[in-house]
C-alpha cells in the first residue's frame, strides 16, 4: 500500500502515524499547527499555488536564545530607529512562489510586522517591523513556526556573511567525472574493433558504465527534475519539463539496451548532456554575478560628501572614499550616506526614505544616525562608523515606495516567447518520434531527445536581461549611474528633454561673482557664509566658496524654501538669502544676469550678480540632441539672462523663466497630457516633484551629495557633455536586444530542423544548447562594449585601452579561477 503524504509539507507518512484536521492529513503536530495557523489568518491560499510547499516547523525554540543579547541583535540589523526595525533574514527554504507569497504576507500573521520583501535569488527576506512591541527572536521564531527558518550565525553579528551555494559545483565534478569516465571506457564500443578479449568483458564494461551514469543521472541533474515536477504540479509548462523527459527517456532506452543486449545505450550522450548544461548554467550564474559586482561594487555613484579635515577645512570627496573615523558634513536635505554618531547638538532627520514614514526624527548629540535618512534643517556633522555600503544605497534607492509601476516591455515577450515554447516544442518531439518509429526506432529516439534537447528558449529570455544589465554597469563605470534595467528602456522612448538652468547647464565652479550695494563688513559676510554653509542650493555652492573663510557660528533658526531662499538665525542676526522680494529689495526690476539678495535684521544691504559660465560643449550638445529631440529650458530666474542664453543656444530651443518648483512640476505634466516621454534633467533638490513626474529624470551632481529617490539616474557633472552619448546608448540597447532575439530564433529554427530530420545526435545537441547561451551572452556584451567605445562613452582613460574593453567581461567570466 502507498503510504500518503503530508499536505504541508509533502513527506510521506506512514498510516499509523497520519494526523488528520479539517479532512487534511499530516504527518507532525508541527506541520497542523502551520496549518492551523494559514487557515485562522486567511491565508490558506498558499496551498493553492504549490502542492505541499511548506517544511517541518522548527521544534527547538532555544535555538535562538542569543537573540535575547541586545549587542548581537544591533549588530544584526540594518535600520533601528525609533521603534522601528529592520532586519535581513537568509531563510534557505525559499523554493517556490508559494515561499516568496507567505513571506511577502507576514503581517497577515503578526500585525507589528509592518511589510516584508523576498528577494528570491539571494533566498532573503527583510523585514519591517514594529520593535515596540515585537523583538527580533519574535519576528525569528514566527519564522521558524511556519517552517521558515532563518540561518543565523554569529559571524553576521561580525561581517553579515552568508555561506556560498556550492551544489551547483559538486554537481558539475560529479558529472564531468562520469562523462569524462564513460567516454574512456566507450571507445572500443566506438571504433567496433573485435579482440576475444573486449569481447569476452564487453557486458561487464557495459554494466560498469550504467553504474557511472548513475551519480549523474540521480544526483547532477536532480535539479531538472525537481524543477520539472513543481512547475507540472503549479501546471507551468516550462524548460525543465522537456530537459527533464529527455535526460528520463535517454537513461531508460540505454538502460533497455544493455539489459536485452541490444548495444551499449547512450549514457556517453546523457552523462554529456548534463555536464554540458550545467556547465552552460554555471556560466549563466558567474555572468550574472560579475554584473551585480560590478553593479554595486565597481560602479560608485557620482556623488561626492563633504569630509572635515583635522585642521576644519572642508573638502568634497567622492562617497566611496568614506571611511571609518571620518568627520562628514551633512548639509539641508542631504541624505546621510552611512551609519555615524551625530557630533552636531541636535538634528530633524526624515527617514522615509528607509521606512515610507515621513515623520522627523529628533537626535541628539551622541545619538546614532543611519543611513538613508535625510536631513532637515540646519547643517550637522557626524563622525562615520563605518564605510558606505552601494549595495545598502542601491538597495534603498529601488525601495518600491519610489518604484515606477511600470514592467519591462522586453520582459513581457520572453515570458510570451517562453509560455508557448514548451508545449510547441513538446508537440514537435512527439511528432518527430510517432513520424520516425516507423522508418528507425534508432533515429527516432535520438530525433525524440535531440529535440528536446537543442531548443531552448534560455537564450532567447537572458537577451533583455544581460543586455540590459551589462549596458548599465557601461554607462555606471562613465559615472552615468541608473536607478535599475528599466530607466534603459525609458530612455530609448524619450522624445522631449526638459533641462533646468541654474546647477545644470551652468557651473558653479567657473561663475563669475560680483557684489553691488553697502558694503557688508567682514562679521557680516561670516553671517552670510554661515547660512549659505547649510545649504545644497548651486547658487548657495557657489557663494559659499567666493566669501572669505571664516570661522563658523552658532545656527539658531533655518529655514529653506523653494523658489525663494534661505531664511535663519546666525549669531542673533536675522538674515535672509534669496529672491529680490524675498529678501526686501525694492527694486524688482529685471538684471541681465542671476543675482541673489541679501537682508540682515529686515534690512536690504545689496545682491550678488552672478554671471553665470555655461558648461563646457553646451551649444555643440544642443545641436547634436536638437536632432532627434525636442528641448526647452526651464528657470527660476527672471528673464534678465534671456538674450545671453539665446546666444550661446541654438534656435529652436524654447526658454521658459519665472518658473518655480511647481510651476515646473506642471510643466512636465502638461507635456505627458500631450502624448510626450519627457526627460528632465535636473539638480536633484529643487526640482524633486519635476524629476518624479516625468518619464525619465536625471540629477545632475558637481560635488554635491544630490542622492535622491526622486531620481532615476545621477550623472557626474564633467561626463555633462556626453548626454547625447548616453541617450543613443539606450536606443543601441534595445538594438542589441532585437537583433539577439533574432540571433536566438533562428538558432532554434536551424537546431530543430536538423534534429527533426534525425541529422542532430543528442550528445551534439547537448553541447550546442549550452553553447547557444554563451553565444547570446558574448553577442550582448561584446556589441554593448562595442557601441560604448564608437559612441565614446568609454575612454581609453577609464578603461587601459581598446582591446581591454572589447573582451573584458567575456574574459572575466570565462575565467572559473579568477571569478570563483
Amino acid at each position: 500500500m502507498k503510504n500518503k503524504q503530508c499536505f504541508h509539507c509533502g513527506l510521506e507518512i506512514k498510516p499509523k502515524d497520519i494526523i488528520v484536521f479539517n479532512d487534511k492529513e499530516f504527518c507532525c503536530k508541527g506541520c497542523e499547527t502551520v496549518y492551523q495557523i494559514f487557515s485562522l489568518n486567511n491565508l490558506t491560499s498558499y496551498y493553492d499555488i504549490e502542492r505541499s510547499p511548506g517544511s517541518k516547523p522548527l521544534s527547538d525554540e532555544k535555538k535562538y536564545d542569543f537573540l535575547d543579547n541586545a549587542k548581537i541583535v544591533e549588530g544584526l540589523l540594518e535600520f533601528n530607529e525609533n521603534g522601528t526595525q529592520i532586519v535581513s533574514l537568509s531563510v534557505p527554504h525559499i523554493h517556490c512562489s508559494s515561499c516568496i507569497w507567505i513571506l511577502e504576507n507576514l503581517r497577515k500573521l503578526n500585525p507589528e510586522i509592518i511589510t516584508s520583501q523576498v528577494n528570491f535569488h539571494e533566498k532573503k527576506v527583510r523585514i519591517h517591523y514594529n520593535a515596540n512591541n515585537i523583538d527580533l527572536k519574535t519576528v525569528v521564531l514566527l519564522l521558524a513556526a511556519i517552517g521558515y527558518e532563518p540561518y543565523i550565525s554569529l559571524d553576521d553579528y561580525d561581517n553579515k556573511k552568508i555561506p556560498n551555494d556550492r551544489s551547483l559545483v559538486y554537481k558539475l565534478g560529479v558529472a564531468f567525472f562520469c562523462f569524462g569516465n564513460i567516454m574512456l571506457l566507450s571507445f572500443p564500443e566506438y571504433f567496433e574493433y573485435k579482440e576475444f578479449w573486449l569481447d569476452q568483458y564487453k557486458g561487464f564494461f557495459r554494466w560498469l558504465i550504467l553504474s557511472l551514469s548513475l551519480p549523474s543521472f540521480i544526483y547532477s541533474a536532480s535539479g531538472y527534475y525537481i524543477a520539472a515536477w513543481n512547475n507540472l504540479r503549479a501546471k507551468i509548462l516550462s524548460i525543465e519539463i522537456p530537459i527533464a523527459l529527455g535526460i528520463i527517456v535517454m537513461f531508460v532506452r540505454s538502460l533497455v539496451d544493455i539489459m536485452l543486449d541490444r548495444g551499449p545505450g547512450f549514457f556517453d550522450s546523457m552523462t554529456g548532456l548534463i555536464f554540458f548544461m550545467l556547465l552552460g548554467k554555471t556560466f549563466q550564474l558567474k555572468t550574472y554575478k560579475f554584473l551585480n559586482f560590478e553593479r554595486d561594487f565597481k560602479s560608485y555613484f557620482p556623488i561626492a560628501v563633504t569630509r572635515i579635515q583635522y585642521d576644519g577645512r572642508e573638502e568634497s570627496i567622492p562617497v566611496y572614499e568614506v571611511i571609518k573615523g571620518n568627520r562628514i558634513l551633512i548639509r539641508n536635505q542631504e541624505i546621510i550616506p552611512t551609519d555615524g554618531i551625530l557630533i552636531s547638538q541636535n538634528a530633524a532627520i526624515d527617514y522615509s526614505f528607509v521606512t515610507g514614514e515621513a515623520v522627523p526624527v529628533s537626535k541628539n548629540s551622541g545619538d546614532k544616525v543611519f543611513a538613508g535618512g535625510k536631513l532637515f534643517g540646519p547643517v550637522i556633522e557626524m563622525e562615520v562608523l563605518k564605510p558606505v555600503s552601494q549595495s545598502y544605497l542601491t538597495q534603498l534607492w529601488s525601495n518600491e515606495a519610489f518604484q515606477e509601476k511600470e514592467i519591462s516591455g522586453y520582459g513581457n515577450i520572453t515570458d510570451k516567447v517562453s509560455r508557448y515554447f514548451t508545449p510547441i516544442l513538446l508537440l514537435m518531439a512527439f511528432c518527430g518520434f510517432g513520424y520516425w518509429i516507423f522508418f528507425d526506432a534508432d533515429t527516432a529516439f535520438n530525433v525524440f531527445t535531440a529535440v528536446l534537447i537543442v531548443a531552448c528558449p534560455c537564450a532567447l529570455a537572458l537577451t533583455a536581461p544581460f543586455t540590459l544589465g551589462n549596458i548599465l554597469r557601461i554607462l555606471g563605470s562613465t559615472k552615468c549611474y541608473l536607478k535599475n534595467t528599466l530607466v534603459i528602456e525609458q530612455m530609448a522612448k524619450v522624445d522631449t528633454l526638459v533641462f533646468d538652468k541654474t546647477g545644470t547647464i551652468t557651473t558653479n565652479s567657473k561663475s563669475a561673482v560680483n557684489y553691488e550695494g553697502a558694503q557688508l563688513s567682514s562679521q557680516q559676510q561670516q553671517l552670510v557664509k554661515n547660512l549659505l554653509r547649510t545649504s545644497n542650493h548651486p547658487l548657495s555652492r557657489m557663494l559659499y566658496f567666493h566669501l572669505p573663510e571664516c570661522g563658523n557660528l552658532d545656527l539658531t533658526h533655518f529655514e529653506e524654501l523653494a523658489g525663494k531662499g534661505l531664511a535663519g538665525i546666525v549669531g542673533g542676526h536675522q538674515i535672509r538669502i534669496g529672491s529680490s522680494s524675498f529678501a526686501g529689495n525694492s527694486d524688482q526690476n529685471a538684471a541681465l544676469h542671476t543675482t541673489v539678495n541679501i537682508s540682515i535684521d529686515d534690512v536690504f544691504y545689496g545682491r550678488f550678480i552672478i554671471h553665470n559660465q555655461y558648461r563646457r560643449g553646451l551649444a555643440e550638445l544642443f545641436k547634436r540632441l536638437q536632432k532627434k529631440y525636442t528641448i526647452k529650458i526651464l528657470s527660476g530666474d527672471n528673464e534678465g539672462e534671456r538674450q545671453i542664453l539665446e546666444s550661446q543656444l541654438p534656435k529652436g530651443v524654447e526658454l521658459i523663466f519665472n518658473q518655480n518648483p511647481e510651476d515646473k512640476l506642471a510643466f512636465i505634466s502638461s507635456l505627458q497630457r500631450e502624448g510626450r516621454n519627457v526627460m528632465m534633467i535636473g539638480d536633484g533638490l529643487n526640482d524633486a516633484g519635476a524629476l518624479r513626474q516625468s518619464n525619465v529624470g536625471i540629477a545632475i551632481s558637481e560635488n554635491v551629495n544630490i542622492f535622491s529617490p526622486a531620481c532615476d539616474a545621477i550623472v557626474d557633472a564633467g561626463e555633462f557633455e556626453k548626454l547625447d552619448r548616453f541617450m543613443a546608448m539606450s536606443k543601441k540597447a534595445v538594438r542589441i536586444i532585437k537583433l539577439s532575439f533574432g540571433l536566438s530564433l533562428l538558432y532554434n529554427l536551424v537546431g530543430l530542423a536538423f534534429a527533426v530530420t534525425g541529422n542532430l545526435l543528442p550528445i551534439v545537441a547537448a553541447i550546442i544548447m549550452p553553447l547557444s547561451t554563451v553565444t547570446i551572452i558574448s553577442f550582448v556584451t561584446l556589441m554593448g562594449n562595442f557601441y560604448a567605445y564608437r559612441l565614446k562613452i568609454t575612454t581609453v582613460s577609464q578603461k587601459g585601452d581598446v582591446r581591454h574593453i572589447l573582451s573584458e567581461t567575456p574574459t572575466l567570466i570565462l575565467d572559473q579561477k579568477i571569478t570563483a
